[in-house]
């Protein structure tokens, strides 16, 4: 008997002001610098209070997408998509599944960078990685080694010469601790170590590096796998 009832959408109003919006942006082609309308037009073309308005332009706001400005009024923005991100990591109130998908996230990046090492990599640069490594094979106190861990892999990011990859690693830096902590406070790699890649990295090619980056992250790998289990 209830064959074609619709359920009723469990959206505020502001929220679905809000899709609403991101739908009419995307529809005109807006672009950063672009004024929008004033929130008493957008409130009439709604059918709704300019209070719902103002709160679905503040979420923007928040978001980076709308900015005020003295003379222009709200105009669309170029948002900070890493800086979004950092407002909300925080690793301590997070739940063990999202700090797990985090770092599996942060797995899949590390596989995805070669073509860009051997795109932007200098003879400085290496150098550099060389000397992480060096340090790290010296040194048997384990926080240094995990300072170093640390590191290499963020000498790595930074050496794609993406800004957005750079800050995204740092970004994801915390989600070590949750992993040295699953790991009972040991840096766990595989048969492929630092030194192996940058050897890699001077002499060998771009599938090589990848096939050395997978088996230096095997042991992550394999502890993924057995969570899946």
């Amino acid at each position: 008997m209830v064959n074609g009832i619709k359920p009723i959408s469990s959206r505020s109003m502001a929220e679905r002001v809000e899709i609403s919006l991101r739908e009419y942006f995307a529809q005109k082609s807006f672009k950063p610098g672009d004024p929008l309308p004033t929130e008493l037009e957008l409130a009439a073309a709604l059918g709704v209070s300019r209070n719902v308005v103002r709160e679905a332009l503040s979420r923007f706001k928040m978001l980076g997408i709308v900015e005020a400005k003295k003379k222009s009024g709200m105009v669309i923005s170029n948002p900070d998509i890493v800086g979004t991100f950092e407002k909300v990591m925080t690793p301590e109130i997070m739940d063990e599944a999202t700090l797990q998908d985090l770092f599996e996230l942060r797995l899949a990046l590390e596989m995805g960078i070669a073509d860009l090492l051997y795109i932007h990599k200098t003879e400085k640069d290496l150098d550099e990685l060389e000397e992480i490594a060096a340090r790290e094979m010296k040194e048997k106190d384990n926080n240094f080694r995990i300072s170093n861990e640390i590191a290499f892999h963020s000498k790595l990011y930074e050496m794609t010469g993406n800004n957005t990859l750079k800050r995204f690693q740092s970004l994801l830096l915390p989600i070590f601790g949750y992993v040295i902590k699953l790991e009972k406070k040991k840096v766990i790699s595989g048969k492929v170590t630092h030194q192996d890649l940058v050897k890699i990295l001077r002499k060998g090619t771009v599938e090589d590096f990848k096939e050395g980056m997978l088996s230096h992250l095997q042991p992550h790998f394999d502890r993924v796998r057995s969570f899946k289990k």
